[in-house]
């Protein structure tokens, strides 16, 4: 996998973002995550070598965007020829994740039709009032591949009415960072649950720094919170 950061910095926009890890780790070097600015590697995906093959060669996902957001009103400028170079790359499949999902339409490519088939769009939804909000405008759009990622999980969440054969998937997950939000096994399993009953793949990705289960708290550092959502072996299929 690859990634490609376009640009960098976003503006907090939801309870989601709260305690964003771009921001604490921009902090560690003074610097000021909601500073938007276009990164050096804006056309990595189309920039070559000398012996004119691409830096990012195919097949390969690469990481969209996932130190901002790709929707983002400032980045507005930018976004046609972020479209542009997808489009090029045609070898490549971009998966970025956004909770600005309402602003879709901005700067969409002419001949975006009913998507681009190497583009997969993630909506997060952190509770369910963003579920709520953010998933009926979601279904409603011509985007081939799509997910709803429920990082960090803040709350038990219903998503029975939002899942059908057009969401590939589910993600959830807890919050990391010195001050992490509480994340209950329980709302994961629940989630699951409903996947199967829909038939959506389901994924539970990391457990988060705080993680309740059978009603015991534990504090999981950094490094061992995706394997241990793994070991709990609750994926789907």
């Amino acid at each position: 996998m690859a990634d490609w950061n376009p640009w960098h910095g976003c503006k907090k926009f939801s309870p989601g973002c709260a305690h964003c890890y771009v921001y604490r780790r921009d902090a560690r070097y003074e610097l000021d995550a909601a500073q938007v600015k276009k990164n050096a590697a804006f056309d990595l995906p189309v920039r070559k070598r000398r012996d004119d093959r691409y830096v990012l060669q195919g097949p390969d996902t690469v990481w969209t965007c996932f130190t901002s957001d790709f929707f983002l009103d400032q980045a507005d400028p930018w976004r046609p020829q972020a479209w542009a170079m997808m489009r090029e790359r045609s070898d490549l499949d971009f998966f970025f994740i956004t909770k600005r999902i309402l602003r879709f339409q901005e700067g969409l490519p002419p001949d975006w039709g009913e998507g681009y088939p190497n583009v997969s769009i993630g909506v997060t939804c952190e509770n369910q009032a963003m579920a709520d909000l953010r998933l009926p405008f979601f279904l409603s759009l011509p985007i081939r591949k799509k997910l709803i990622i429920c990082e960090p999980m803040l709350e038990n969440i219903d998503f029975s009415s939002y899942l059908g054969p057009e969401i590939q998937q589910v993600v959830v997950g807890g919050e990391s960072g010195p001050d992490s939000r509480l994340m209950r096994y329980e709302w994961a399993l629940a989630v699951r649950e409903q996947c199967i009953s829909h038939g959506v793949h389901f994924q539970f990705r990391q457990t988060g720094a705080r993680f309740e289960k059978d009603g015991r708290v534990y504090y999981i550092p950094r490094v061992q919170q995706i394997a241990q959502a793994r070991k709990a072996g609750i994926q789907w299929p």
